[in-house]
């Protein structure tokens, strides 16, 4: 029997539409992820404190989180797969999604699988993300950490000297550290970079290796013209090269915007296909915040139960 209602996905955006989704009798299946793509939890599962998340004014543990908002949908009668989808048929009626073990129908999908921070490829950033090394300055730039400490950023992009610039605000000095010579952002944002002096620009340069011992303590850089190796002692590393939409198992079957975002029918979370509804930072290139996803998993959440009110299926 198809279920009346389908999320894959399980960070802030998907457990809320869940919450939200149970409550109103909908018996909702969560598909959570496992290997592919986001993991189950989203990014919050690689945060270690969140202190901008309404509710909590000592602040919380992303997985904390997380974990009390898994309960709340399961207290209401959620049930979860742990597995990856691998795809999806949503040219026929119900619905199809495959994982790698079975086949589940569902008459509305709810689409909230998140976006994946793009992270350089090196031990050191393994060894201390979540320790000094995070995707997100308004996340965590104002942690106690990190304040009147010197802090470095890696991009050249208008996301990089936002973030370098938000910074400002909380650290000593700000790193902005870019492999080419010039930056890629709009000059609008050069020109607040290049007058902020708080912020030093290091052109040309590479992330060697991260270091420190308990938390991170510095960099090394790399001049990609001359080869020549420099120690900058810092407190965070903040990667700003760009965000990838976890959006890779849809095939095609639903329309997604130049950098692969799904395309909502805003304010509504529809998108081109009748029943199925998409939310969270697989929506948005822009905030990526964990109380913004929550919100559109509210939001996606209303619009499935309305559509199976509407067509007689919920």
């Amino acid at each position: 029997m198809a279920k009346k209602l389908v999320i894959v996905g399980s960070g802030p955006s998907g457990l809320t539409a869940a919450i939200y989704a149970a409550r109103a009798d909908l018996q909702p299946l969560v598909i959570e992820g496992f290997m592919k793509g986001g993991q189950p939890g989203g990014q919050l599962m690689t945060t270690t404190e969140v202190e901008n998340f309404p509710g909590f004014p000592e602040g919380v543990d992303g997985p904390e989180l997380i974990s009390r908002m898994k309960k709340q949908a399961e207290r209401f009668g959620t049930e979860f797969i742990m597995e990856d989808i691998e795809s999806v048929d949503f040219a026929s009626r119900p619905f199809t999604l495959k994982t790698g073990s079975r086949t589940v129908t569902a008459h509305s999908v709810i689409v909230s699988t998140g976006a994946s921070a793009q992270i350089l490829d090196l031990p050191s950033v393994k060894k201390f993300w979540g320790k000094g090394i995070s995707a997100c300055a308004t996340c965590d730039g104002a942690l106690p950490i990190f304040r009147n400490q010197i802090i470095a950023v890696i991009g050249g992009g208008d996301s990089a000297i936002e973030e370098a610039i938000f910074l400002t605000r909380f650290a000593s000095k700000v790193l902005l550290i870019h492999r080419r010579n010039e930056f890629r952002a709009s000059k609008a944002m050069q020109k607040r970079v290049f007058d902020n002096p708080k912020i030093q620009i290091i052109f040309d340069s590479v992330l060697e290796e991260v270091y420190g011992g308990q938390f991170t303590e510095g960099v090394k850089l790399k001049n990609v013209k001359s080869g020549e190796i420099s120690d900058y002692p810092c407190k965070g590393l903040f990667m700003a090269i760009g965000h990838t939409p976890n959006t890779g198992f849809l095939g095609g079957a639903l329309d997604l915007d130049q950098k692969g975002y799904i395309k909502v029918k805003a304010p509504s979370s529809a998108t081109n296909i009748d029943g199925v509804f998409a939310c969270g930072d697989v929506t948005d290139p822009h905030y990526r915040q964990a109380i913004s996803a929550a919100g559109t998993g509210c939001v996606a959440a209303l619009d499935a139960e309305r559509w199976l009110h509407t067509n007689d299926l919920g």
